[in-house]
């Protein structure tokens, strides 16, 4: 289910920092971003950069991006935080997110046409400079048929209510990435 954006007054400050962020984004070099470790999922083409990993910052990653930082600092219950990459012709299939304490939320960076995301029922396309949030525990899936890249500042923040302690078990393959870029994190990109 998509959320109405405005509920969470946050979000008309981060879409003012858009043109900031997006440069940001596009200025990192495309060997930074790590492919997304649940392949069932969408096979190639999805790949991440992470900023904030489950309310860790990680440093290295936020140097290179010292007003996306900014922007993020000001989100009340921040929980993870990346640059979101799909490539042309990726689609991931439709899953469900484990995490319950979190709506997700997309700033469109770079959207090219034939992109788009069904949360539920609803499918909406992604504009640049304008954010998306959903509950992620929502059956969603996304593709982009287009011949360029899609790219978002991908974040997760805490449901109005809930505390960061996340009872969900995670999938290890996500622990273990999110193990190496926190270990990682205080030194740089290696």
């Amino acid at each position: 289910m998509y959320l109405d954006t405005h509920d969470y007054p946050f979000i008309t400050n981060l879409e003012k920092c858009f043109a900031e962020i997006r440069q940001e984004c596009l200025a990192l070099p495309g060997t930074t971003f790590d492919p997304w470790v649940q392949k069932e999922m969408y096979g190639e083409g999805w790949s991440v950069f992470g900023l904030v990993a489950w309310g860790h910052q990680i440093e290295g990653a936020l140097a290179l991006c010292p007003e996306t930082k900014k922007a993020l600092e000001a989100i009340p219950g921040l929980q993870t935080a990346g640059f979101s990459r799909l490539a042309p012709g990726t689609h991931i299939k439709p899953h469900r997110g484990w995490v319950e304490n979190v709506y997700r939320l997309h700033l469109g960076l770079v959207v090219p046409e034939n992109c788009a995301m069904r949360v539920g029922e609803e499918t909406r396309s992604w504009e640049e400079g304008r954010c998306l949030v959903f509950d992620d525990t929502s059956e969603h899936e996304a593709w982009n048929h287009s011949k360029s890249d899609r790219l978002v500042l991908l974040l997760d923040f805490l449901r109005p209510g809930c505390s960061p302690t996340n009872n969900a078990e995670m999938p290890p393959e996500v622990r273990q990435m999110l193990a190496a870029k926190l270990s990682r994190g205080s030194r740089g990109r290696e």
